[in-house]
C-alpha cells in the first residue's frame, strides 16, 4: 500500500508563495494519477488540483492560474507550486493517488497526513 508524505507547509504573508511536496513510497513513473486536495476548518474537503501519469492536469477555479501542480517520476514526488496566496487558501492540504475518470480525477482512499498552510499578515 502506498504511503504519502506531505511537506512545504507554513505561514505565509498575503501575495507569498510555498511549495508542497508530497513523496511517494512507491513508484509513481506510469501508473498513478495524483492530486491534491484541501480542506478548510468547516468546510469539506476540495480538489485543488490533478495529474494524470502522462502530465494532464486540472485545476479547481479558485487556483487556476496561481497554483502549478507537478510530477517527479524519478525522485516518486509531486510538488504544488502555490504563488499568489490568499488568505482563503488556508487549509489543511493533503496529497492523494487517484485516477481519471473522462476529465475528472476521483481520488482513491491513498492520502498524506496533511500540511498545514496558513496565509495571514
Amino acid at each position: 500500500q502506498v504511503r504519502l508524505v506531505e511537506s512545504g507547509g507554513g505561514l505565509v504573508q498575503p501575495g507569498g508563495s510555498l511549495r508542497l511536496s508530497c513523496a511517494a513510497s512507491e513508484s509513481i513513473s506510469s501508473i498513478y494519477a495524483m492530486g491534491w486536495y484541501r480542506q478548510a476548518p468547516g468546510k469539506q474537503r476540495e480538489l485543488v488540483a490533478g495529474i494524470s501519469s502522462g502530465g494532464r492536469t486540472n485545476y479547481a477555479d479558485s487556483v487556476r492560474g496561481r497554483f502549478t501542480i507537478s510530477r517527479d517520476n524519478a525522485k516518486n514526488t509531486v510538488y504544488l507550486q502555490m504563488n499568489s496566496l490568499k488568505p482563503e487558501d488556508t487549509a489543511v492540504y493533503y496529497c492523494n493517488v487517484g485516477y481519471y475518470s473522462g476529465n475528472y480525477y476521483r481520488p482513491q482512499d491513498y492520502w498524506g497526513q496533511g500540511t498545514q498552510v496558513t496565509v495571514s499578515s
